[in-house]
Order: structure tokens, then sequence, then C-alpha cells
């Protein structure tokens, strides 16, 4: 999984002067506040970036049931697919660009093992993402888009596997790139994750229920608790689903198109939007 920086150099560092130092350079010193603004203003911009695909994401799933009512589920299906969609491209391009911005915190990509442990954790993340690829379909609004209580395969083992991928895809990553843009770019994808737990819950309460409240009972957020304290059984037979088979298959997309990361960072660097937000 080994990705060069997209932009030219090492990472950058912010170096402290002392008070006759700074006297010394005259006119041409800067101060630390300057420096540091400088520095991270990658990571600003990728917080505003997270903040603005957070209220469009968490934001169109509260008006959802208003929205269905008044216009239809594959009228607002496709008006939410065509705002989130590209303003989650517009986050993982501008990721892949600078993902190695800031301060590097620390450098392990040379500890024997490290690639190999890497993937395996990425890969475990997108078993605990694939849920969302259950009704594909329902995206372009082929399907009629619909809400459902899943209460078996991997919701056995954490209710929101959305949340635990996240998560584990977070951990992977900041492990691998050590930068203080991941570990900003990190802390927002987790709290928007964090929120959209409480924030689903409390939606599929009002929708469902006593029949959310039952689930609710029987599973857990946190991975295998409700399986430990034996409010929940574990079915093998459960998490073998035809969506695995496309999860293995884009886990080898992406391990081959890590390659070309570089290159693509450094198109959007170069583009109209990468300059707007530079």
């Amino acid at each position: 999984m080994k990705s060069c920086p997209a932009n030219s150099g090492s990472p950058k560092t912010v170096g402290v002067l002392s008070p006759a130092e700074r006297q010394n350079h005259g006119s041409r010193s800067i101060s630390l506040a300057d420096a540091t603004a400088g520095i991270h203003h990658s990571s600003l911009v990728m917080l505003g970036l997270l903040v603005v695909f957070a209220v469009i994401h968490s934001g169109g799933a509260a008006l959802r049931t208003r929205a269905e009512a008044k216009i239809g589920a594959r009228a607002w299906r496709l008006i939410f697919a065509a705002l989130s969609i590209p303003s989650a491209v517009v986050v993982i391009a501008y990721f892949l660009a600078h993902r190695y911005d800031g301060i590097r915190i620390w450098n392990l990509q040379g500890v024997p093992g490290m690639v190999p442990s890497i993937w395996v954790v990425t890969a475990i993340s997108f078993l605990f993402l694939y849920p969302a690829t259950y009704n594909l379909l329902e995206i372009p609004a082929v399907l009629k888009p619909q809400v459902r209580l899943y209460a078996s395969g991997i919701i056995r083992i954490s209710r929101h596997p959305q949340a635990v991928g996240q998560i584990l895809w977070c951990m992977s990553h900041a492990l691998w790139i050590g930068s203080s843009f991941m570990l900003v770019t990190c802390t927002g994808l987790i709290a928007h994750h964090l929120f959209a737990v409480w924030h689903g819950d409390r939606r599929l309460k009002a929708r469902f229920g006593e029949a959310f409240d039952r689930l609710q009972a029987e599973t857990s957020v946190m991975p295998f608790a409700a399986v430990i304290d034996g409010r929940q059984q574990l079915v093998l037979s459960e998490l073998v689903r035809p969506a695995q088979l496309g999860i293995a298959i884009a886990v080898g997309v992406f391990w081959w198109a890590h390659r070309y990361i570089p290159r693509g960072g450094m198109a959007f660097l170069h583009s109209r939007l990468g300059e707007l937000l530079s």
C-alpha cells in the first residue's frame, strides 16, 4: 500500500526561531502563528470540506422522510445523490493530493510487516463497510429507495458497521501516513461517523418504534459486545454474501490503483478547484 506524497518534497515542518534570531532576520522573519497557519492551511480546508459533506449527508438523511412525502422517494434520492456524491469526490480528491501535508509525526513505512498489516486491516474495514452495497440499485433510484431494519449478518457484530469500518480505515491509514493532515482528516471522519451513529439510531427509532427498540436491545455499536455478553449469536453462514466477492475485487482494484495516486493528486492540485482551495 505504499504511496508517495502527491506534492513535491517531504512533509513540511515548523521551525521555531529564538527572539535573537528573529531580530537578526529583520523583515524576512515570520511569526510562529503565521508559519503554523500556512503549514496547516490544507488541514483547515479539509475540515471545512468534511463539514460541508457531513451537512449534506446527515442533513439529507434528516430531511428524507419529509422530502419523500412531498416529491417521492426516487426524486429525493436523485437530488441527494447529485449533492452528496460530488461532495464526496471532492473530499477524496483533496485528501489524495494533500495526505502528507503538515508535520510528519511518525514514519513507520519501513517497519517489517507494516505493508501486509495495513492491507489486512484495510480489507477488514471494507468488510464492515460493505453493507452499504446491499441495495446499490437504490442509489440511482433504479429501485425505489427504502429504509430497512437489518438484524442479521454483520449487524450481529455491530449495529453500525459502516462506522466501525471507517474507524478501522482511519487507524490503518493514519498509521501508514503519519502526517498531521492525516490525523486531522481522521478526526473529522470519525467525528462525523460517531454523530451518524447517534443520528441514525434516532431516525430509526422515530420510523420503526418498538421494532427498533428490540433491535437495539439485541445488538451493540461496539463490535462483538452483544456477542460477548450473550445478547447475540454469530451465524457464520449469514456472513457469506455475494457482495463480499465485490469487496474482494474492490480491495484488489484499490491495491492496483495506489500506484496512480501521486499522478491523480498532482492532477487535482493543478485543476481549477485545486488552485481555488490552495
